[in-house]
Protein backbone atom coordinates (compact mmCIF):
# COMPACT_ATOMS: atom_id res chain seq x y z
CA UNK A 1 0.00 0.00 0.00
CA UNK A 2 1.61 3.35 -1.31
CA UNK A 3 1.19 6.46 0.88
CA UNK A 4 -0.22 9.80 -0.53
CA UNK A 5 1.05 12.81 -0.40
CA UNK A 6 -0.38 15.95 0.17
CA UNK A 7 0.20 17.99 -3.58
CA UNK A 8 -0.19 21.28 -1.58
CA UNK A 9 2.69 21.43 0.57
CA UNK A 10 3.80 17.73 0.16
CA UNK A 11 3.44 16.19 3.56
CA UNK A 12 2.43 12.47 3.62
CA UNK A 13 -1.11 12.18 4.22
CA UNK A 14 -1.65 11.22 7.81
CA UNK A 15 1.04 12.87 9.11
CA UNK A 16 0.21 15.22 11.64
CA UNK A 17 1.41 19.01 10.17
CA UNK A 18 2.49 20.21 13.42
CA UNK A 19 5.43 17.74 13.56
CA UNK A 20 7.27 19.57 10.80
CA UNK A 21 7.20 22.49 12.51
CA UNK A 22 8.56 21.77 15.66
CA UNK A 23 11.14 20.15 14.08
CA UNK A 24 12.41 22.55 12.42
CA UNK A 25 12.64 24.62 15.55
CA UNK A 26 14.27 22.04 17.25
CA UNK A 27 17.04 22.37 14.34
CA UNK A 28 17.06 26.08 14.31
CA UNK A 29 17.77 26.17 18.51
CA UNK A 30 20.07 23.76 17.81
CA UNK A 31 22.03 25.78 15.29
CA UNK A 32 21.51 29.00 17.55
CA UNK A 33 22.96 26.75 20.74
CA UNK A 34 26.04 25.77 18.25
CA UNK A 35 26.80 29.22 17.02
CA UNK A 36 26.73 30.52 20.54
CA UNK A 37 29.05 28.05 21.84
CA UNK A 38 31.57 28.43 18.99
CA UNK A 39 31.62 32.60 19.57
CA UNK A 40 31.99 31.95 23.43
CA UNK A 41 34.58 29.74 22.25
CA UNK A 42 36.67 32.04 20.34
CA UNK A 43 35.82 34.91 22.20
CA UNK A 44 37.45 33.08 25.12
CA UNK A 45 40.41 32.28 23.11
CA UNK A 46 40.57 36.00 22.27
CA UNK A 47 40.65 37.26 25.78
CA UNK A 48 43.00 34.69 27.30
CA UNK A 49 45.59 34.57 24.57
CA UNK A 50 45.48 38.11 22.51
CA UNK A 51 43.28 41.00 24.23
CA UNK A 52 42.36 41.46 27.43
CA UNK A 53 40.33 44.28 28.62
CA UNK A 54 41.45 45.64 31.90
CA UNK A 55 40.57 48.80 33.96
CA UNK A 56 43.24 51.82 34.91
CA UNK A 57 43.47 52.12 38.74
CA UNK A 58 45.25 55.07 40.11
CA UNK A 59 46.69 58.78 38.01
CA UNK A 60 49.89 57.81 37.46
CA UNK A 61 49.48 57.62 33.51
CA UNK A 62 47.29 60.85 33.56
CA UNK A 63 46.42 62.27 31.01
CA UNK A 64 46.98 59.69 28.73
CA UNK A 65 45.05 57.43 31.21
CA UNK A 66 42.74 58.07 33.91
CA UNK A 67 41.80 56.45 37.06
CA UNK A 68 38.61 54.14 36.18
CA UNK A 69 39.73 54.36 32.60
CA UNK A 70 38.64 50.75 30.74
CA UNK A 71 41.23 49.63 27.98
CA UNK A 72 41.91 46.23 25.88
CA UNK A 73 45.57 44.90 26.40
CA UNK A 74 47.22 43.30 23.84
CA UNK A 75 49.00 40.24 25.11
CA UNK A 76 50.67 38.97 21.93
CA UNK A 77 51.92 41.90 20.09
CA UNK A 78 55.19 41.46 22.10
CA UNK A 79 56.00 37.85 20.38
CA UNK A 80 56.00 39.24 16.53
CA UNK A 81 57.25 42.66 17.79
CA UNK A 82 60.37 44.03 19.91
CA UNK A 83 58.67 46.35 22.55
CA UNK A 84 59.74 50.07 21.99
CA UNK A 85 60.42 53.58 23.54
CA UNK A 86 57.00 55.08 24.11
CA UNK A 87 55.15 51.97 24.58
CA UNK A 88 52.62 51.86 27.41
CA UNK A 89 53.36 48.28 28.97
CA UNK A 90 50.80 46.47 31.20
CA UNK A 91 53.38 43.84 33.74
CA UNK A 92 53.52 42.50 36.94
CA UNK A 93 54.81 44.93 39.94
CA UNK A 94 58.32 43.73 40.51
CA UNK A 95 58.25 43.63 44.41
CA UNK A 96 54.34 42.14 44.35
CA UNK A 97 53.66 40.04 41.33
CA UNK A 98 50.41 39.19 42.47
CA UNK A 99 49.80 43.05 41.27
CA UNK A 100 50.16 44.56 37.87
CA UNK A 101 51.12 48.20 36.97
CA UNK A 102 50.69 50.42 33.83
CA UNK A 103 53.87 52.86 32.65
CA UNK A 104 55.56 53.89 29.55
CA UNK A 105 59.05 52.06 28.24
CA UNK A 106 61.55 55.44 28.45
CA UNK A 107 64.61 53.16 28.43
CA UNK A 108 65.38 50.00 26.34
CA UNK A 109 68.35 47.28 27.55
CA UNK A 110 71.82 49.47 27.24
CA UNK A 111 70.54 52.41 27.12
CA UNK A 112 71.97 55.02 29.85
CA UNK A 113 69.01 56.82 31.95
CA UNK A 114 69.53 60.35 33.78
CA UNK A 115 66.70 62.65 35.43
CA UNK A 116 67.92 65.86 35.90
CA UNK A 117 65.71 67.95 38.01
CA UNK A 118 62.67 66.34 36.19
CA UNK A 119 64.34 66.54 32.35
CA UNK A 120 64.86 62.99 31.36
CA UNK A 121 67.70 62.03 29.35
CA UNK A 122 68.32 58.90 27.28
CA UNK A 123 72.23 58.33 25.94
CA UNK A 124 73.13 62.23 26.60
CA UNK A 125 70.17 63.54 24.87
CA UNK A 126 67.06 65.46 26.66
CA UNK A 127 63.89 63.16 25.84
CA UNK A 128 61.09 65.13 24.02
CA UNK A 129 58.00 64.05 26.33
CA UNK A 130 55.16 65.74 25.00
CA UNK A 131 52.59 63.40 26.62
CA UNK A 132 53.72 65.01 30.43
CA UNK A 133 52.00 68.04 30.89
CA UNK A 134 53.67 70.60 33.30
CA UNK A 135 51.26 70.36 35.65
CA UNK A 136 52.18 66.46 35.81
CA UNK A 137 56.22 66.77 36.03
CA UNK A 138 58.32 66.99 38.59
CA UNK A 139 61.57 68.63 40.18
CA UNK A 140 63.13 64.66 40.82
CA UNK A 141 66.63 63.61 40.02
CA UNK A 142 67.92 60.30 39.27
CA UNK A 143 71.68 59.26 39.20
CA UNK A 144 72.79 57.80 35.64
CA UNK A 145 72.13 54.03 35.03
CA UNK A 146 72.05 51.75 32.49
CA UNK A 147 69.38 49.51 31.55
CA UNK A 148 70.49 46.31 32.15
CA UNK A 149 69.80 43.83 29.43
CA UNK A 150 66.04 42.23 29.15
CA UNK A 151 65.10 44.68 31.06
CA UNK A 152 63.07 48.46 30.39
CA UNK A 153 63.13 51.56 32.22
CA UNK A 154 59.71 52.66 32.94
CA UNK A 155 57.87 55.65 33.82
CA UNK A 156 54.54 56.91 34.08
CA UNK A 157 53.38 59.96 32.82
CA UNK A 158 52.15 61.74 35.71
CA UNK A 159 55.37 61.99 37.17
CA UNK A 160 55.08 63.70 40.54
CA UNK A 161 52.14 60.72 41.67
CA UNK A 162 53.96 57.43 39.81
CA UNK A 163 55.65 54.47 41.52
CA UNK A 164 57.80 53.46 38.53
CA UNK A 165 61.62 52.56 37.48
CA UNK A 166 62.55 55.80 40.00
CA UNK A 167 61.34 53.80 42.97
CA UNK A 168 61.62 50.18 41.97
CA UNK A 169 64.03 49.97 39.37
CA UNK A 170 64.31 48.61 35.65
CA UNK A 171 61.89 45.82 35.10
CA UNK A 172 62.91 42.80 33.08
CA UNK A 173 61.35 41.59 30.20
CA UNK A 174 59.48 38.56 31.75
CA UNK A 175 57.22 40.68 33.75
CA UNK A 176 55.83 42.58 31.06
CA UNK A 177 52.64 40.78 29.40
CA UNK A 178 50.82 43.29 27.06
CA UNK A 179 50.62 46.43 25.68
CA UNK A 180 47.87 49.05 25.70
CA UNK A 181 46.20 49.51 22.71
CA UNK A 182 42.90 50.91 22.90
CA UNK A 183 40.60 52.78 25.22
CA UNK A 184 37.01 52.15 25.11
CA UNK A 185 35.24 53.62 28.22
CA UNK A 186 34.48 55.98 29.04
CA UNK A 187 33.17 57.31 25.41
CA UNK A 188 35.09 60.05 24.97
CA UNK A 189 37.97 58.84 25.66
CA UNK A 190 37.15 55.55 23.02
CA UNK A 191 40.44 55.34 20.93
CA UNK A 192 44.13 54.28 20.30
CA UNK A 193 46.26 54.86 23.67
CA UNK A 194 49.38 56.81 22.62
Amino acid sequence: MSQQTNPVNSTPVGVSEEIMPTRSRGMAISVWLRDLVISLAISGFIIIFVYQPVKVEGTSMMPSLEDQERIFVNKFVYRLEPIERGDVVVFRYPRDPSKSFIKRVIGLAGDRIRINAGQVWVNGRRLDEDYVPRAYEDLRSYSETVVPQGSYFVLGDHRSLSNDSRDFGPVGESYIYGKAVFGYWPMDKMGRVR
